[in-house]
């Protein structure tokens, strides 16, 4: 028996050690997202119906083309907001456009072929840098110039660019089919999601979950100025809807900031404040107006006050109609003219080292790709460069997790197109296999980077052999040209290039560090501006979530990159500690608490300055002081507190002896 129970334990040994580590899998487990049954919907139709009519007028080539542009369409299709979609799809279809014109004038002339798509990928690369916009315009530059440069295209030189071009614009029109019913409504979800946002993190006061609710918070809010906003640089006018709903998002803003300070009293809110959240969330999601009439039990301290306070202005913004609403639209910041933000994008793209690093890295890479296939015969040699593409795009994640998530997508999408491609014959079944093949792209994209690459190849490959007509001789192929372009950017693009490959959390998180020392002189300077306290704060916490993402994506990274990662998670939470701290602090002061004095704010700014001097002067720990002190009567207590347990993570242990 004992031998028994030995032989099973060294066997569960075996078999923790067999398991593939953590950094490696991260990214292949689906993620839990709900299905977009629009988008799903738009997809199968946007793609299957361009073939349908191709095989009803004889021109089956003509409507893969189409198809393809829809396909484009539906990958760029991201945006919630009606006037953000057009520039989400429209845009980047003019750039898609030029791509291929490009691509189909080098078509078979071998390496001037490989000068072009190097210098498309230096310019593509270095616009993705702008802007999720920007982003998808420079990938789809690129990978049109890709396929027009290695699949033959039709007669004359702007069929193909016309073609793609009515793919794209037939999912921008199905996109837009429902404005006239639903304008306005996905900008109006995102604030009332913002309202339950903030009654979750009222509600999560005092406890172990406040710190994941305030994570959903910022990224809320994030979503719903970004929503707003965006309208409002197309929207001159005072008295328009959407002037009240940005008066409605700036009135959530005060609740947040008093959350803080009832967390840090560590006792929970009385139930009726989340439960008068909610129903405003509900009032802004069905446009309810009244007179508010709030039950809330009476504040007993400065932090319930500050709750209350903010509560009852959010209720009189959100019920009254006859609410003032001017000079709070714009309290955040309005963004520039577009003229103005082209003109400073162009100028940051020109002048960005950054932007010519990524530039630079993408154009190697796919010049590799198509130098090594013009060298060695590799049968549609465009996959290679398409792999290589899709691997190094750098807001898509780490270039790492990347590949190995393209190769196990790419294996499994290519199990679906042998499959479609060894027992139908292309004809009409095509139609209805798109159509589901299509539908599944949105749905699988919810779920990970792997499965929509898994849903989007078979999906390529079907409509590649209505161009070339291989059939199943596609399928091997592609996945030896998968694995080639994997290669091609983990050595090319990841290895050669040491910032890739080195964590940049404690740098971004020592920019934070560095900033919060100013959100605390701010908050407590002489000449104290509301509107530029917010400004930073938001400005903060928004660098939160961003150092938050890139730990997240640097954990995906093999050692020992990703265990350096995650020895910066615990000052990364102190961080936010402190930030809260000092909000909550500002919050007490404004309902009462004797301000800190100078001295006390000029002490606390420079530690955090050296703390940040610190962070950025390792790759790991840091060494700093730990023995800080203050008064126990200031409001700033729990921030020296909070600075102190920062500090003292950030030192390194000392063996003993």
């Amino acid at each position: 028996m004992a031998e028994q129970r030995d032989g099973k334990r060294s066997g569960g040994k075996a078999a923790v050690r067999l398991a593939p580590p953590e950094w490696l899998t991260q990214g292949l487990r689906p993620q839990r997202a709900a299905v977009p049954w629009a988008a799903v919907a738009r997809a199968g139709v946007a793609m299957a119906a361009p073939l349908a009519v191709g095989f009803a007028v004889d021109r089956p080539t003509y409507g893969a083309l189409v198809s393809m542009g829809a396909l484009a369409g539906v990958i760029g299709d991201t945006a919630d907001a009606y006037r953000m979609r057009i520039f989400n799809i429209a845009i980047p279809q003019l750039f898609g456009a030029l791509g291929v014109t490009l691509g189909t004038l080098v078509y078979g002339h071998g390496w001037v072929a490989v000068g072009v798509l190097t210098l498309v990928a230096l310019v593509s690369g270095m616009i993705s840098t702008i802007g999720a916009v920007a982003s998808v315009s420079g990938l789809l530059l690129l990978l049109q110039a890709v396929v027009g440069a290695g699949l033959p295209m039709p007669d004359p030189w702007w069929t193909a660019p016309l073609l793609l071009t009515v793919g794209g614009l037939l999912v921008l029109l199905l996109t837009l089919i429902a404005w006239p019913l639903r304008g306005g409504v996905p900008e109006r979800d995102a604030v009332a999601d913002t309202y339950r946002a903030a009654a979750d993190l009222l509600e999560a006061a005092g406890t172990d979950t406040y710190d994941d609710k305030r994570q959903a918070v910022t990224l809320s809010l994030n979503t719903a100025y970004d929503l707003t906003l965006a309208r409002r640089a197309l929207d001159h006018g005072r008295s328009s809807p959407l002037v009240r709903l940005l008066a409605q998002l700036n009135a959530v803003v005060p609740l947040v900031e008093s959350a803080p300070a009832a967390h840090l009293h560590h006792r929970a809110l009385a139930p009726e404040v989340p439960a008068a959240v909610r129903e405003l969330a509900d009032a802004v999601a069905h446009g309810r107006t009244g007179t508010p009439a709030l039950d809330l039990p009476e504040p007993a301290t400065q932090a319930t006050r500050a709750v209350d306070h903010a509560l009852r202005h959010a209720a009189t913004v959100v019920l009254d109609p006859d609410a003032d609403a001017t000079n709070i639209d714009d309290r955040l910041g309005r963004p520039a003219a577009l003229g103005v933000r082209a003109r400073r994008a162009t100028r940051d793209v020109l002048l960005s080292e950054g932007s010519w690093r990524y530039g630079l890295r993408l154009a190697l890479c796919i010049g590799l790709a198509q130098a090594l296939v013009s060298l060695i015969d590799v049968p549609r040699s465009y996959w290679v460069a398409l792999t290589v593409l899709f691997v190094l795009k750098p807001d898509f994640g780490s270039v790492f997790s990347r590949a190995v998530q393209r190769a196990f997508g790419t294996a499994l999408g290519l199990v679906v197109a042998a499959a479609v491609l060894s027992q139908l014959d292309r004809g009409w079944w095509d139609v209805p296999v798109m159509l589901v093949l299509a539908a599944l792209i949105p749905a699988f994209t919810a779920k990970g980077y792997a499965f929509q690459t898994a849903a989007i190849t078979p999906v390529i490959l079907l409509l590649s052999d209505l161009l070339n007509h291989q059939g199943f001789g596609l399928v091997l192929p592609r996945l030896f040209d998968s694995l080639i372009g994997c290669a091609i950017a983990l050595v090319a693009g990841y290895l050669l290039w040491p910032e890739s490959w080195r964590t940049r959390v404690g740098a971004r998180l020592a920019d934070t560090v560095a900033d919060t020392a100013g959100y605390l002189e701010c908050a407590f300077g002489p000449d104290w501006d509301q509107a530029e306290w917010r400004r930073q704060r938001r400005r903060l916490y928004r660098d939160l979530s961003l150092v938050r993402t890139e730990f997240q994506r640097a954990l995906t990274e093999p050692p020992p990159t990703g265990t350096r990662a995650a020895a910066w998670w615990p000052l990364v939470v102190a961080t936010e500690r402190i930030v809260d701290a000092t909000t909550a602090a500002r919050v007490r002061v404004n309902h009462g608490a004797e301000p800190p004095e100078k001295r006390e704010v000029a002490f606390l700014a420079r530690e955090l300055r050296e703390l940040a001097q610190g962070m950025r002067a390792s790759d790991t720990l840091v060494e700093v002081r730990t023995d800080l002190t203050g008064d126990e009567d200031s409001v700033l207590t729990p921030l020296h507190q909070e600075v102190a347990a920062a500090r003292a993570v950030a030192s390194p242990v000392r063996p003993r002896g």
